[in-house]
């Protein structure tokens, strides 16, 4: 009897999960409890919690919120994809927005919105585990679009100089163009990229040239 009881665990699929919300954790740990499929092995409330977790103790599926602190979920996703033996990730998010689009972007292999049944959820994840991806409609042409392709030459030509550390008075210098103009720009690039400050823009031209092949 323990040995199939040790065979059963065995064969369970491995879980974790994160949330922010301590009731909805609460709430979700023991929805996968009680379901013999899945063996719950731990719970986080921030993303870097999550991360630390799945760094220590691999696991094949990881069921996080989109709202997680500090990084958020789609870091988090980000990040994770650069690991070996990283989780294949279920987002469980309200649907609101494009989140699921920024969710299978981000690399996420689910999405389930809250407003689904439980039984979706468990469903969504079981269907991960086996390798699929599961997500409600999307057009999928918004996902082909490169946002390096809306850029104007001459903010492609910011944004090189950019990711190689200049400030605004040496971009300016660079480009020979005044320090006002350089800022225009910049908020511009910022506004295309959907991103926040340099850095994250940095980061971004990084990992576009990592998508497409380039050294």
């Amino acid at each position: 009897m323990a040995a199939f009881e040790a065979q059963n665990k065995a064969e369970r699929i491995t879980l974790m999960l994160a949330d922010a919300n301590p009731l909805m954790l609460t709430a979700l740990s023991e929805i996968f409890e009680k379901d013999r499929r899945f063996s719950l092995v731990a719970t986080a409330a921030t993303a870097e919690g999550f991360l630390g977790m799945a760094m220590r103790m691999p696991v094949q599926v990881g069921v996080i919120g989109w709202t997680l602190p500090v990084l958020g979920g789609a870091r988090l996703i980000d990040v994770l994809r650069a690991q070996a033996n990283a989780p294949r990730l279920v987002v469980y998010a309200e649907d609101s927005g494009d989140i699921p689009r920024k969710a299978m972007t981000a690399g996420a292999a689910g999405f389930v919105s809250r407003s689904e049944s439980v039984d979706r959820l468990l469903e969504t994840c079981l269907a991960v585990a086996n390798g699929q991806m599961v997500f409600p409609f999307l057009d999928v042409r918004s996902l082909k679009q490169d946002p390096i392709e809306s850029l104007s030459p001459r903010e492609r030509i910011l944004l090189e100089a950019l990711s190689k550390g200049l400030t605004n008075r040496e971009l300016s210098r660079e480009l020979n163009i005044s320090a006002n103009t350089v800022k225009f720009h910049l908020s511009n690039l910022f506004e295309k990229l959907s991103v926040k400050n340099r850095a994250q823009a940095i980061a971004f031209f990084y990992a576009n040239r990592a998508t497409r092949g380039e050294v």
